[in-house]
């Protein structure tokens, strides 16, 4: 009996002392996790995290193009609305052409009628250079009859009053001669080394014909690029002047990315370095891929409508923000298309930090252009030679 109890006391003591070692097993395992986990954490900072700059406050930005009319007018017809795709060059809205066609019937009529009497210019100068012509002959005239009365009145065949009048003769002569040369040299100065198709009136009467011309084809307002058209103003029948905004078009193969990154996280980016964007719209099964193109020249509270007046009793720092944009790819552009505006997540690759921190200076190259607002002005120049042709001839 006693060496049963003897063993049940020692079992007892033993129990405790097991519970505790499994314990400190544990909490020991459990440090270690712990510890592990700091370490790969801190080794995920060192290697990963501390070599990118990520930030959420992102938004996906692009041009918005405004049409607006070059002329006066009614409009007729709207031919895209809200949501539609339109391609450059394509007429959007046209205008009630009337008084634009009745202008340019005004200026061919006004451009024949300058010919004309330019015609007339022209050909009095012949005909005052005639009359010079005259007055030499009459001023010869005269001055004969002096002469050969000058002897007669020596011997006094003739009387003196006779020779007065022959001195008078040649004077008013001399005098006619002289306004019909100061007649000849001014109508010669409106005409004198020019043609007649190329005289400064008739080039301005011939400009007025193209901007006629031209009033005419801009009574309908042309797409200058291809997009979206997103936001329409104009209604059938509204007068519309020229710079009144009409509709919006936003070409979405022109998007980039615009990155608020907080002041502390700028000095490690610089341009030309990676960067990933996921958006809100597709999630992170879309990764789209860009490259920083520059940064702001000043933080967004810098350039805000109100910007914030720091010099008063009561201040706060407030982390200031400065818009980095970020170039997307074109072709993932067009696979995964985004719209102006959309929230998007930014994590830039500051590995490679021996970029410049500002942009490089402007090269002579042209950033966008259109050749959809163009016209063919050669036909107006070919109707207004016409109209000087026909109005030439004899």
């Amino acid at each position: 009996m006693s060496n049963d109890n003897n063993t049940t006391t020692v079992q007892a003591s033993d129990t405790p002392v097991e519970g505790n070692n499994k314990r400190k097993k544990v909490l020991l395992g459990i440090t270690g996790l712990f510890v592990l986990a700091g370490l790969g954490w801190a080794g995920y900072y060192k290697l990963v995290l501390s070599k990118e700059e990520q930030t959420d406050n992102a938004y996906v930005g692009g041009n918005l193009v405004t049409l607006s009319s070059q002329v006066t007018g009614n409009v007729n017809e709207i031919r895209a609305d809200e949501t539609q795709m339109v391609q450059a060059g394509a007429p959007l809205i046209t205008l009630d052409g009337i008084d634009a066609d009745l202008a340019l019937s005004q200026a061919q009529a006004r451009l024949g009628n300058v010919v004309r009497q330019e015609r007339e210019r022209y050909t009095g100068v012949a005909q005052y250079e005639a009359v010079v012509e005259q007055r030499r002959l009459a001023l010869a005239t005269a001055q004969g009859n002096l002469a050969r009365r000058a002897p007669l009145a020596a011997d006094h065949t003739i009387s003196g009053e006779d020779l007065a009048h022959a001195k008078q003769a040649v004077d008013d002569a001399k005098a006619a001669l002289t306004v019909a040369q100061r007649q000849a040299d001014s109508m010669r100065a409106g005409v004198a080394g020019v043609l007649l198709a190329s005289h400064p009136a008739v080039l301005s009467a011939k400009d007025d014909l193209v901007q006629a011309w031209l009033a005419v084809r801009r009574n309908a307002v042309i797409a200058p690029v291809s997009g979206y058209v997103a936001k329409r103003n104009v209604q059938l029948g509204s007068h519309v002047t020229p710079g009144t905004p009409l509709m919006s078009i936003v070409p979405l193969d022109q998007l980039w990315v615009d990155a608020n990154f907080k002041e502390s996280e700028l000095r490690n980016i610089r341009v030309g370095q990676a960067a990933t964007i996921e958006t809100d719209l597709y999630g992170s099964k879309v990764v789209y891929h860009g490259k920083v193109q520059g940064m702001s020249a000043g933080t967004g509270s810098a350039f805000s409508l109100l910007p914030a007046q720091n010099a008063t009793g009561n201040w706060i720092k407030v982390v200031q923000r400065v818009p980095v944009r970020i170039a997307l790819d074109p072709k993932e552009l067009a696979t995964h298309p985004l719209r102006i505006g959309l929230s998007t997540t930014v994590t830039v690759d500051t590995s490679h930090g021996e970029g410049a921190t500002l942009d490089q200076p402007m090269v002579a190259s042209t950033v966008y252009s259109t050749k959809a607002l163009s016209q063919p002005v050669d036909e107006a120049v070919k109707m207004a030679d016409a109209i000087i042709a026909q109005n030439l001839a004899h």
